[in-house]
């Protein structure tokens, strides 16, 4: 595979609804607080990626709304970096008081775990999980130009033209990248990795014509499918994008069973104690119950799956584990 300069960036370019949310630092109001009960200060929330993609429009979204359950502002504080491992670290390295929470994405939790081994935490004894939030799918594009329209016309000139093909990602262990891996050894095809700084660069290198197709989360690729400036020949989840019901999915193409999703999970520190950890997680619970944060996340084709913090290990072990198989199999690296 051709790795270019690896980069770390956002998972896409944030959709327009994103405008509505909070900027980083700015608090919500909230009724003043209570002596001795948590939370009697600000909460803040880290966002391991840049502001601008779909893990800091859920953030944002989501700090906007447990602010009011909780009676405390939250503020969201975005420490980008190694796809999401930095700030991964800062969170691991809080104070386990319930006051710094993450954000956490499985493109960190679950995938670059395994290509950072020397990143100073680790992902299931280094955090307590508070509980799942929501997941959003991945499309496969191409560009109109190719006149590919199906997984399996891809599929067939991909092995016509063996190594000839090239698909954008936005850097080693993110979705989009794994995702692709995914893709190709399921359906036993060689396309080129030509890797860019970020999502946003990715996906304008497909649209110039640089490379034939792209995974491009669901909050960039609904305007550009709209627009009809890249074809959308599946969608990575089981079952079809309700904003998208034309579009099969992969499984339904013919690589049954391929899944790959954006999963946001709230995380605080190791140690947190339980108290403070089932008010985070009510918060949460209630927070996802809101009509107009609903509303909002799928607008942007972000799906609810939350969640308790005792059904989290086993899904990192789970979510992990695929993972771990697809990094090692397709020898893939960060470098």
């Amino acid at each position: 595979m051709n790795r270019r300069q690896f980069g770390c960036a956002s998972l896409g370019v944030l959709a327009a609804s994103a405008g509505l949310l909070p900027r980083a630092g700015q608090a919500q109001t909230a009724p003043a607080a209570t002596p001795g009960v948590f939370p009697d200060h600000t909460v803040t929330l880290v966002v391991s990626w840049a502001p601008g993609g779909s893990t800091d429009f859920v953030g944002r979204l989501l700090a906007q709304q447990m602010a009011k359950e909780l009676g405390q502002p939250m503020v969201v504080e975005n420490r980008a970096g190694a796809s999401g491992t930095i700030g991964h670290l800062y969170v691991s390295r809080a104070r386990p008081d319930g006051y710094t929470l993450l954000m956490g994405v499985n493109s960190t939790y679950a995938m670059a775990t395994h290509l950072f081994p020397q990143k100073g935490y680790d992902d299931a004894s280094s955090f307590t999980p508070v509980g799942r939030i929501a997941e959003t799918p991945i499309f496969l594009c191409v560009r109109p130009q190719t006149g590919i329209k199906s997984v399996q016309e891809l599929i067939t000139r991909a092995k016509a033209q063996p190594g000839k093909m090239s698909y954008a990602s936005s850097g080693a262990g993110s979705s989009a990248h794994l995702a692709t891996e995914l893709f190709l050894k399921m359906a036993d095809i060689q396309v080129m990795n030509v890797t860019y700084r970020g999502g946003a660069p990715a996906v304008q290198a497909m649209l110039a014509g640089d490379v034939e197709m792209a995974f491009v989360d669901a909050v960039t690729a609904l305007p550009l499918i709209a627009a009809k400036e890249v074809v959308a020949i599946g969608v990575s989840s089981l079952q079809r994008n309700p904003l998208t019901p034309d579009v099969p999915t992969i499984s339904e193409s013919g690589l049954q069973g391929f899944e790959c999703s954006s999963q946001f999970a709230l995380l605080a520190p190791a140690g947190t104690p339980q108290p403070v950890v089932r008010r985070l997680h009510t918060a949460l619970v209630n927070a996802m119950k809101d009509e107009s944060v609903l509303s909002r996340l799928r607008a942007a084709s972000n799906f609810p799956t939350v969640g308790t913090p005792e059904e989290f290990p086993a899904y990192l072990a789970t979510e992990s584990g695929k993972w771990a198989e697809v990094i090692r199999s397709r020898g893939i690296t960060a470098e």
